[in-house]
C-alpha cells in the first residue's frame, strides 16, 4: 500500500489539458474550414478562363430590309489583311491566278469583282462572300473582321454598295441595313449603306425575367416538399432567391452578351456554387429563427443543395431545349 494515489490537483490539470487540446483542435478545424471556404469563394469569383480553339466563336449577322430579288452578294471588308483562316489575295505572291484560290465556292467572276474592288479607306476583301438576295442576310461566324465595312455587289449591273466603318459590340453582333434608305444602285459611284445595331434587348429582358420567375417557383415548390410551408418561411426563401437569382442571371446575361454560350455554361456552374454557399449559410442560420417550427439540422442545407441542383439542371435543360430563353 505504498503506492501514492494520484492527487486531485493532477487529475484537474490533466482534464484542463484535455479541454485545451480539444479547444485547440476545434480552433484549428475552424481555421481550416475558413481557409477552404475562402479558397472556394476565390475559385468561384475569379476562375481561370478556359481558352481553346473549340466551341462558339464571335459572329457578325447582317440582315437587309426591303432588299429586292436582284442577284446580290455580300461580304465584310477588313482593316487588316487576315483574320482567322481568311486572308486577302496578294497577286505579288502568286504567279498569275493560282489553280486553287480561296473563293469559298464563289464563281470566279464574282471573286474577281470583289478582289478588284478598291476601298477608299484601304479595307481588304478576305475572299469570303455570300449570296444574300434570297436569304436577305448573311453572317460571318468564324473570326469575323473587326472593325469592318459591309460591301454588296450586284453582278447584273456590276455595281457596289458600301457602308461606313462598324465594330462588333457583342459576342453575336446583329446589324440591320434598310435598303429603302437609298434611291437606287447606280454605276456612277458606290452607294452608301447605313447599318443599325439590331440586338433584341427587349426579348433579353423578357427571357431574363422568365428565368428568374421559373427558378423561384421551382425552389418554393421544393421548399413545400421539405416542410417549409409557413408564410414567413416562404416569404424569406422567396426574398433570398429574388436577390440571388437577379444577381446571378444579370451577371450571366452580361457574360453571354460579351462571350457567348460556352463562357455562359463555364461560369454558370461556378456562380451556382456561390449561390448554393450563400443560401446554405442563410437557411442554416435563419430558418429555425424565423419559423415557429424547429427543423432538424440537416434539413436546411439539404434543401439548399436539392433546390440549387434541380434549378441548375433545369436551367441547362432550358438552354438546350428552349435556347431562345437564354
Amino acid at each position: 500500500m505504498n503506492e501514492k494515489m494520484p492527487s486531485r490537483k493532477s487529475s484537474m490539470d490533466g482534464a484542463k489539458q484535455i479541454i485545451l487540446f480539444q479547444k485547440g483542435e476545434l480552433i484549428m478545424k475552424r481555421k481550416t474550414g475558413i481557409f477552404f471556404l475562402c479558397l472556394l469563394i476565390t475559385f468561384i469569383l475569379f476562375p481561370i478562363t478556359a481558352r481553346a480553339d473549340i466551341g462558339p466563336k464571335p459572329c457578325v449577322f447582317i440582315s437587309f430590309e426591303n432588299m429586292g430579288d436582284e442577284l446580290c452578294y455580300g461580304t465584310l471588308l477588313s482593316e487588316s489583311r487576315s483574320t482567322g483562316p481568311a486572308s486577302a489575295w496578294d497577286p505579288a505572291e502568286s504567279d498569275g491566278i493560282p489553280e486553287h484560290i480561296f473563293t469559298y465556292g464563289l464563281d470566279y467572276d464574282i471573286w474577281e469583282a470583289f478582289v478588284n474592288y478598291e476601298d477608299s479607306d484601304g479595307y481588304y476583301f478576305l475572299q469570303m462572300a455570300w449570296q444574300c438576295n434570297e436569304t436577305k442576310c448573311f453572317s460571318w461566324g468564324y473570326y469575323p473582321p473587326d472593325p469592318f465595312k459591309i460591301l454588296l455587289y450586284y453582278p447584273e449591273t456590276d455595281t457596289f454598295a458600301i457602308s461606313g466603318i462598324y465594330e462588333s459590340y457583342a459576342f453575336d453582333s446583329y446589324f440591320s441595313v434598310d435598303l429603302n434608305q437609298i434611291d437606287s444602285i447606280t454605276g456612277s459611284q458606290d452607294t452608301v449603306l447605313i447599318a443599325e445595331k439590331d440586338y433584341h434587348y427587349g426579348w433579353e429582358l423578357i427571357s431574363l425575367a422568365c428565368r428568374i420567375v421559373l427558378t423561384i417557383l421551382l425552389e418554393i415548390g421544393i421548399a413545400f416538399l421539405f416542410g417549409f410551408r409557413e408564410k414567413r418561411l416562404i416569404a424569406f426563401i422567396a426574398g433570398v432567391n429574388i436577390v440571388t437569382q437577379v444577381i446571378l442571371n444579370v451577371k450571366l446575361n452580361i457574360i453571354h452578351y460579351h462571350n457567348g454560350n460556352l463562357s455562359f455554361i463555364f461560369y454558370y456552374f461556378r456562380y451556382e456554387m456561390l449561390v448554393l454557399l450563400i443560401e446554405t449559410i442563410l437557411y442554416c442560420v435563419l430558418l429555425n429563427k424565423i419559423g415557429s417550427k424547429k427543423f432538424s439540422g440537416w434539413k436546411p442545407p439539404l434543401y439548399a443543395l436539392t433546390a440549387n441542383v434541380l434549378s441548375f439542371i433545369g436551367g441547362l435543360l432550358l438552354s438546350f431545349f428552349i435556347p431562345g430563353i437564354f
